[in-house]
């Protein structure tokens, strides 16, 4: 690349772990990196400039990686994601984009879509109403069925709760005037477990079993990693999900009911890799970065193309 002077910006509030396996890999590749919050960000529109400020940045990013937006007031959310829309606009290549992320952060538009293009994932349903929630609550809850009650926007299991005609709906801090309510898959043994899939460039490269204690399975709240070895069915379902869901890589959430059979639960566009790190022998950072790459490599061909 004729511009590969200039840096790269990882988009993140807390680089932790991953930023350091990011900026790490990115170096090996003779890339520089630099942390950028989109907090940070100013858009100027005035007589003399319209244009948008990245601390850190004297000349615009080579490409963006989106390691995390923090969450916020709506209007703030919309904001991160208009500077993130804009920066795609002038040409720069973002990984995931913001369409991506706004399809996946926002766990309605992925059920409807993954829903409408018949891939196997729970029954949910979505409103506004109280009187709606305890309606379906009351209807899909019988016969000691329980449903999940989950927020729109959240991850890492915090906010989820398990309802049922006896609990009646939950509200917490979480909870912001929408319910989302999904089936509880039963798992054969009670056995309290998911897996994740990694899939890059519509590649699905490696997956895990979260287990744990509690119905809860997210690594965050304690639970067990274990490889798992891919399989033609896992593979080309969370392939089809990505697909489906336009995005370079993500992290696929699928449980498999006591019958065998698998549902996709959550596609997360902006995935942790830490447990799945230490189940698998490659190093995903590096993976990650060779689809930057060349993510970035094609989209600066196809500007090329244009001009």
């Amino acid at each position: 690349m004729d511009d590969i002077f200039r840096k790269v910006a990882i988009i993140t509030d807390d680089p932790g772990w991953h930023g350091k396996q990011l900026t790490t890999s990115l170096k090996d590749r003779g890339l520089e990196s630099c942390y950028l919050s989109l907090t940070d960000c100013l858009i100027e529109i005035t007589e003399d400039a319209c244009d948008i400020s990245l601390p850190g940045f004297e000349n615009l990013p080579l490409g963006i990686f989106v390691r995390g937006i923090p969450g916020g007031s709506l209007e703030q959310v919309i904001f991160r994601l208009d500077v993130l829309h804009a920066l795609q606009d002038l040409g720069i290549a973002i990984y995931n984009s913001p369409k991506a992320i706004e399809r996946t952060v926002d766990k309605p538009l992925t059920s409807l879509l993954l829903g409408r293009s018949g891939l196997p994932t729970p029954k949910t349903w979505i409103c506004e109403t109280t009187k709606r929630a305890n309606e379906i609550l009351e209807n899909e809850s019988s016969n000691s069925k329980k449903l999940v009650l989950k927020p729109l926007f959240g991850s890492q299991g915090i906010g989820i709760h398990l309802v049922n005609k006896a609990t009646g709906l939950v509200h917490d801090e979480k909870f912001a005037g929408i319910y989302y309510l999904q089936e509880f898959i039963e798992r054969k043994n009670n056995d309290f477990s998911d897996i994740r899939v990694l899939v890059i460039d519509g590649i699905a490269k490696a997956a895990m079993t979260r287990r744990s204690e509690s119905w809860i399975t997210n690594r965050a709240q304690g639970a067990n990693c274990e490889f798992l070895e891919l399989n033609q069915d896992l593979s080309s379902l969370s392939e089809a999900a990505c697909k489906i869901l336009d995005i370079n890589y993500a992290g696929v959430d699928i449980i498999q009911d006591k019958h065998g059979l698998f549902y996709v639960i959550e596609v997360n566009s902006i995935p942790a890799w830490y447990g799945l790190q230490k189940v698998v022998s490659f190093n995903i950072a590096d993976c990650l970065v060779e689809s930057f790459i060349k993510n970035i490599a094609k989209n600066n061909a196809l500007l090329a193309c244009s001009n």
